[in-house]
């Protein structure tokens, strides 16, 4: 079956699907419960599983995250939600020193199945600490994995294999497109995990790498690259971490190109060990040095600023462009 469906409602549909096929999945969030999450993604699950499944906690992220850890030793799938990504920083101690390290501590004896869903990213004219792009923080850190899906499809298979998968995971949603439509098909997985990538459009001349949020904005670019004679493939990368290294090489050596795109500063970002990986496993395929696109070194400005401070399709383009003059 297949349906055409608004990323939130995909991601709901892929929570309340898990949760009938196993009823050791629980959600637990600040509102997640009667009011359905402040962006309505866990609307309706509170009615069909109640409260002891669909948990509303009090305002601590930290002790959600606890929680969630202890809920894991007992045989529990739980499913966090932290609201906006600015708000995951008071439980950012027990996701990287406990979450992250306890199956390693336990010598693989262990395992903690937790899944932190964390709207992030800008574009929504929203007030501080409600626009970030904190993945490189958790990329960082050895022991989680990092998925973020872009489409609709992805929304609700990656969150489905996020539930399954028996190490933690952190699923960043682009809550910008929370309410873009796309088509799920709801009794075919796709072939790949949520932990490859994916080529969301084939080209030749050049690569363009993006995730979340910004692979629409480097489709729009390809698009007007196309209008000027240049074929540019968009890689969706998907998993942060692990990266899909694979994919991502096999099309720089044919392209010779690469622009790495994402919301988050380009300083200290993901892109730059991405940039490192092809330059050291692409050196003799590369025709210019890999370009990168990203935030800038500033604090994510107010909500009349932002349109300045995100990655655009031109910045992209100009990008692509640049890696030409070489």
């Amino acid at each position: 079956m297949v349906e055409k469906l608004p990323i939130a409602k995909a991601i709901g549909l892929g929570l309340r699907d898990a949760m009938r096929a196993d009823d050791k999945v629980l959600i637990m969030g600040e509102d997640v419960g009667r009011l359905g999450g402040v962006f309505r993604v866990t609307d309706g699950l509170f009615d069909e599983f109640g409260g002891d499944r669909v948990v509303d906690t009090p305002l601590s992220e930290a002790s959600i995250i606890g929680t969630a850890i202890g809920l894991a030793f007992r045989g529990y799938r739980a499913n966090c939600e932290i609201q906006f990504d600015g708000f995951v920083f008071p439980a950012f101690n027990q996701i990287t020193t406990q979450l992250a390290k306890m199956h390693n501590r336990t010598e693989g004896r262990v395992r903690v199945p937790v899944v932190i869903r964390i709207p992030y990213g800008g574009a929504i004219g929203a007030v501080e600490h409600h626009s970030e792009s904190p993945e490189a923080y958790f990329t960082h850190t050895a022991g989680l994995r990092v998925i973020t899906p872009s489409t609709a499809n992805d929304a609700y298979w990656m969150t489905r294999q996020a539930i399954e998968c028996e190490d933690p995971v952190i699923v960043f949603e682009p809550k910008r497109h929370y309410w873009l439509r796309g088509e799920v098909d709801l009794d075919h997985a796709p072939e790949e995990s949520a932990f490859q990538a994916r080529i969301a459009r084939p080209g030749e001349d050049a690569t363009v790498v993006a995730w979340g949020p910004t692979v629409s904005t480097a489709l729009e670019a390809a698009a007007l690259a196309e209008e000027e004679g240049r074929s540019v493939e968009v890689i969706d990368l998907r998993s942060l971490n692990p990266i899909d290294m694979p994919t991502v090489i096999e099309s720089v050596q044919r392209t010779g190109r690469l622009v790495v795109v994402h919301e988050a500063p380009v300083f200290g970002g993901l892109g730059g060990e991405i940039a490192a990986r092809v330059t050291e496993q692409c050196f003799y395929h590369l025709e210019a040095p890999v370009q990168r696109v990203g935030g800038y070194s500033t604090p994510y400005p107010p909500a009349r600023m932002e349109r300045h401070y995100l990655p655009d399709a031109e910045r992209v383009l100009d990008a692509v462009t640049a890696s030409f003059a070489y």
